[in-house]
């Protein structure tokens, strides 16, 4: 879970040495180098080098194979609302902050080969549910320039009937009192006019050589949103097949997409955000063609979400679980993170995604945490999606760019595109792209 806010940090970054103790003060210097870094070459690539585009035959084979294809980036929008953004921040237009073809030119240059689109729904959030007609038109353009820009595209809805996105983004932040929507979790109508939704948008999408993806709901979250509950065995205790239990209600959505759409992936998330830990809580559909879906944040408070004052570095000891006692924090300790996930696909067949992960742009040791975390993904096979791609427009982007990897570490630095460790890590690995939609025939 992300929090875009509109309030800029008034900080100097303290840079604290990977061995410091999180308890004490960190003296103004620069992060030692870690010596041992963890690059594409330390990962048995070999399958890659025996495939060519001649054994891409389908959408599917882009994330069947059990090879990682797809490395790319997230762009996110929502609705503009004057009334707190004014006209200015996030654009004028109905959606917001506008996306131009030079931002997606500028990922297809850094390597990049895929774009989830993390956008409003087609659907209007209060009833009576039907299409927002503008909302469409700046989908399409998305989808177009990404196709131009010669970039793969997954539809990742954040809203739809019943849901808003400010419980997603902003949830406690005052200025968007009276906006926040979740009415999707308990009532049964919205949920329907969901599946109405996508149905619609597959039929839309579903010949567009490059939309190789449709992402149902981004982060299904009823479980603490209006439950208060991150715990898992506890929410499905209690409200099993309920309207609450994402379980008993995406595949409604997915039976609804296939009516007209047989072959377009289909990509599903877990409860909990779909944090890793709600994963094995997931029940897989029979349906062959869908793609199950992690967000890979953890530790956040503790590490990927810290202020620039944060004191905690990877790799490191830190205490990420509370009891007072600092534990390694390694490449070690993400492998045993992501068990659950490998464990889930080998005992259901199923193929993973991780549709975002990130990291602040200042947090210390963040090249080598990126990096160790990609190495895991590809041994794997599985595809990636960092978060985010910012965008060209300046008023938003100087003043939402916590993940703007492109401006290096200081938080003083809002708008200069630097060279820097973070993005050098990622552009690593994005070069190992080497399918694009100009290269298939579907």
């Amino acid at each position: 879970m992300k929090t875009i806010t509109h309030i800029l940090f008034l900080f100097t970054l303290l840079l604290p040495a990977c061995n410091a103790s999180p308890t004490r003060t960190p003296p103004v210097s620069n992060h030692p180098q870690v010596v041992t870094k963890t690059t594409p070459t330390d990962i048995d690539a070999s399958p890659m080098s025996n495939s060519t585009k001649h054994d891409i035959q389908s959408k599917w084979d882009l994330w069947s194979g059990g090879v990682t294809l797809l490395r790319g980036v997230n762009i996110w929008q929502a609705l503009v609302v004057p009334e707190v953004d004014g006209l200015e921040f996030k654009g004028n237009r109905r959606v917001g902050p506008p996306f131009t073809q030079k931002d997606f030119d500028q990922m297809a240059e850094s390597g990049i080969n895929y774009v989830v689109l993390s956008v409003p729904g087609l659907f209007t959030e209060n009833p009576p549910y039907s299409l927002d007609v503008e909302i469409q038109e700046n989908l399409d353009n998305l989808v177009n320039i990404a196709a131009q820009a010669d970039l793969f595209v997954t539809i990742a809805f954040r809203t739809g009937p019943g849901r808003a996105e400010w419980s997603l983004c902003c949830f406690g932040e005052p200025w968007y009192e009276g906006l926040f929507n979740d009415q999707v979790w308990e009532d049964a109508e919205a949920q329907q006019a969901w599946e109405m939704m996508w149905q619609y948008t597959a039929q839309h999408y579903r010949d567009h050589p490059a939309v190789i993806g449709y992402e149902l709901m981004v982060e299904p979250d009823a479980n603490e949103i209006l439950l208060g509950i991150d715990d898992p065995e506890e929410f499905y205790a209690e409200y099993q097949d309920s309207l609450y239990d994402w379980n008993a209600y995406y595949p409604k959505i997915v039976t609804a997409i296939r009516a007209v759409d047989a072959d377009t992936p289909i990509i599903v998330g877990g409860m909990g955000y779909s944090n890793i830990h709600w994963l094995g809580y997931l029940e897989p559909m029979l349906d062959e063609k869908i793609i199950y879906d992690i967000h890979q944040y953890i530790p956040s408070s503790e590490y990927a979400f810290q202020k620039p004052s944060g004191n905690n570095c990877y790799p490191d000891k830190i205490n990420l679980n509370g009891d007072q006692k600092a534990e390694d924090f390694d490449q070690n300790w993400l492998v045993e993170l992501m068990k659950p996930a490998s464990e889930y696909s080998q005992n259901n067949k199923a193929r993973i995604v991780v549709n975002e992960y990130g990291v602040k742009r200042w947090v210390p040791g963040a090249a080598q945490f990126l990096s160790d975390e990609m190495a895991i993904f590809e041994k794997n096979g599985w595809n990636y999606a960092l978060w985010e791609w910012s965008p060209s427009y300046v008023p938003f982007s100087t003043n939402v760019n916590d993940f703007n990897f492109r401006l290096g570490p200081s938080p003083d630095n809002r708008e200069q595109e630097i060279q820097n460790d973070l993005f050098d890590a990622l552009l690593n690995y994005w070069k190992l792209n080497w399918v694009r939609p100009s290269e298939v025939d579907w």
